[in-house]
């Protein structure tokens, strides 16, 4: 199977911080690599799967309470005024459920927006959030997340 998000879950013991933000029996959070904005956050189940309906009861259970958690910690280390929470799963080699969580800032472009947002995504390499920036967000957002209750 090709599968990005699988062949990181296999890696978890040696992950970055970028790509394992936190994690749990059911969940490993990363910041997105291509995006141009800081603390967007993919929320990916540990084992494979490629629609929500097949999401098991646990997995399921502790889908909302990562959401809120990671909001929390966004709000915290951002200063984002709330997050947007999408899922698709649709393209080409990423079809494993993913969550994507993305702070909604204060300063934020009407244009950029609701789904608009997701033009800060895929962007080209020199408009990217860089390895570093990601790094030092996850070790900030692991700090908040000792601290969110859950």
């Amino acid at each position: 199977m090709d599968c990005f998000t699988c062949r990181n879950n296999e890696r978890i013991g040696s992950l970055p911080p970028r790509e394992l933000v936190a994690a749990d029996d059911h969940w490993r959070i990363a910041h997105a690599f291509d995006s141009a904005l800081p603390g967007w956050l993919i929320l990916v189940p540990r084992r494979h799967v490629t629609a929500i309906a097949d999401l098991t009861d646990a997995e399921a259970a502790s889908l909302g309470t990562w959401q809120v958690r990671l909001s929390r910690a966004l709000g915290a280390v951002t200063g984002c005024s709330k997050t947007y929470l999408v899922q698709f799963a649709e393209k080409e080699g990423f079809a494993h459920v993913h969550f994507h969580v993305v702070p909604r800032m204060p300063e934020l472009p009407e244009d950029r927006r609701g789904p608009r947002v997701f033009a800060y995504l895929g962007v080209p390499q020199d408009e990217r959030v860089d390895e570093q920036q990601r790094d030092d967000i996850a070790v900030a957002l692991r700090g908040q997340l000792d601290h969110v209750v859950g």
